[in-house]
């Protein structure tokens, strides 16, 4: 002979404004009715907070998108260039490289080092984002010697080898970037920069 199955005690509905003594139905039931449920998540403080930071994740979320809709290709170009930089900069940082024209030690505590092409993004804008053409420079060398370029030379030389520089030099393509290959190059070499930084803390 089996023993009748237990059952549970009454309670009193949790809404302040019900109170009235129902028996549950199912574990973990706190509202006497669906109608009390319904009442009680509208008044409840953490739904009430769970929905502002998921309304306020929503706006955020529109809003990137509506300024991702408004940059132009200039804006993308920008982009890619300083993630790319940024990864040459990390790049030669982790290898302890000196300047690339005046192999001189680079100041990393502030804002004093560029990634200095060899061949100008102006002048060769098909080799802006190749990593052979770039490198850790410093901002004197960079800026006000305007790239140092008879010693850049001589220094990537030392760094790459003669068969690539030579291959620099000559190259002479035409290199259309479209506003998705701008993106892709952004996300790879911040993907890049975030592993290399990875690999350094590990």
């Amino acid at each position: 002979m089996s023993l009748p199955a237990k059952q549970p005690r009454p309670k009193k509905c949790r809404l302040e404004s019900c109170r009235a003594s129902f028996v549950p139905q199912r574990l973990g039931q706190r509202v006497c009715s669906p109608a009390c449920a319904l009442l009680d998540a509208a008044t409840n403080k953490t739904n009430q907070e769970k929905a502002r930071k998921s309304l306020a994740q929503v706006e955020r979320w529109e809003i990137k998108v509506r300024k991702e809709k408004l940059k132009t290709r200039g804006d993308h170009m920008r982009e890619a260039q300083q993630a790319f930089n940024a990864y040459i900069r990390a790049r030669d940082q982790a290898a302890g490289y000196l300047c690339i024209s005046s192999g001189k030690p680079l100041d990393w505590s502030g804002n004093a080092v560029d990634a200095g092409h060899y061949r100008s993004v102006g002048s060769a804008p098909h080799l802006r984002f190749d990593e052979r053409n770039c490198h850790a420079q410093s901002k004197q060398d960079n800026r006000f010697l305007s790239g140092n370029a008879v010693d850049y030379g001589i220094g990537l030389i030392a760094r790459i080898g003669q068969e690539a520089v030579d291959a620099l030099e000559s190259d002479q393509s035409v290199r259309k970037y479209t506003t998705d290959d701008l993106k892709a190059i952004k996300a790879e070499y911040r993907a890049k920069t975030r592993e290399l930084k990875k690999e350094q803390a590990a």
